[in-house]
């Protein structure tokens, strides 16, 4: 199992407080996180604040553009892999992004990974693409999912779609990598779908543990029966990260967070706010040690943007560090995992 860590490219005012991380962090966490052996760097996408988060902050919180900040990110570090969880393709015009997504992966050697969703707050699409208010948000992702595909791996590409339009387009330079790593963001069963016929791997959101384990074997009979090999495709689910010396105070800790209010905003999505304490990583580090096993026994392949629930930048660095102390590098050698090289 491979370990990636959230980066707050827009995470102020959602499930941390406002402002957060200086622009200059960005880049010495990246490197902090190669140095301590993880294998993954995520950042997430908004282009609007949110309703809920206009009417409870003091100070607007800062959107930075994610694949700026993971360019950034690469640029200062030789291993570890950068991705988005997710990049709202919908929002996008497909050229633009499919030559920026190209780019950033030749610059960094083949080590980008898109992870791609609809996005979750309607609001944003009123504020910055008001022409798409209504528009079928899951046709839109799927469209450009094709069309992406398309670019990456074939020349002279023409498509006339309700979204999207390219006449005779060669797309070059073409990623590194060969099918390149697009992942599906998602928490409905129609994403599995989408990763089947479009993606390389899988990113939900926290659910309970059980049904991610239901939909795992799901994803695989599926991507089976289309004549594709399962053990091609990333399985790489989100969680929320809080540590504590004992249970009881990460779960305290937990309930005081940004995270409890940004729950209960997402429960239209169908997760019961409710559940999200003992379904995502709180708790001590053997209580969380405990939960990565049983990710990797279901077939879990990578924790994708774990996101520490912090009050500060200091208390994101030592939850970075405890959990490759405590979490991360136990479960390597209880697997006889080698550490990557920082």
């Amino acid at each position: 199992m491979k370990f990636g860590i959230q980066l707050p490219t827009a995470k102020e005012g959602l499930n941390l407080p406002t402002p957060f991380f200086r622009p200059s962090d960005f880049a010495s966490f990246a490197q902090t996180a190669e140095w301590l052996g993880y294998d993954s760097l995520w950042g997430n996408d908004h282009y609007a604040i949110q309703d809920y988060v206009r009417k409870q902050v003091e100070a607007l919180p800062n959107y930075f553009d994610v694949l700026t900040v993971l360019t950034t990110v690469a640029a200062v570090t030789s291993r570890i892999e950068v991705g988005t969880c997710v990049l709202v393709l919908p929002m996008r015009e497909i050229v633009p992004i499919a030559k920026q997504i190209a780019t950033l992966d030749q610059l960094s050697s083949g080590r980008l990974l898109i992870g791609t969703g609809i996005g979750a707050y309607r609001e944003e699409y009123q504020a910055a693409r008001p022409d798409l208010v209504g528009a079928n948000r899951g046709a839109m992702l799927e469209e450009g999912l094709e069309v992406l595909n398309r670019l990456f791996t074939e020349d002279d590409v023409t498509h006339h779609g309700n979204r999207y339009q390219v006449e005779h387009l060669d797309l070059m330079p073409k990623p590194v990598r060969r099918p390149f790593p697009l992942l599906v963001g998602g928490h409905q069963k129609a994403t599995l779908d989408r990763v089947v016929r479009y993606g390389q791997g899988w990113i939900p959101g926290w659910r309970p543990l059980e049904e991610i384990e239901e939909w795992v074997a799901i994803l695989r009979e599926k991507v089976a029966a289309a004549g594709r090999d399962p053990a091609s495709i990333i399985a790489a689910p989100q969680f929320s990260c809080l540590l504590g010396r004992t249970q009881e105070q990460a779960e305290q800790r937990y309930m005081k967070s940004e995270m409890v209010q940004h729950r209960v905003s997402l429960a239209h999505t169908g997760r019961d706010p409710a559940l999200a304490m003992a379904n995502n990583l709180i708790g001590s580090p053997e209580h969380v040690l405990e939960k990565v096993e049983r990710l990797h026994g279901f077939g879990a392949d990578h924790l994708a943007a774990i996101s520490f629930t912090v009050k500060s930048v200091s208390e994101f660095s030592e939850q970075l560090h405890w959990f490759a102390e405590e979490v991360m590098r136990p479960y390597r050698r209880s697997h006889a995992i080698p550490e990557p090289a920082g």
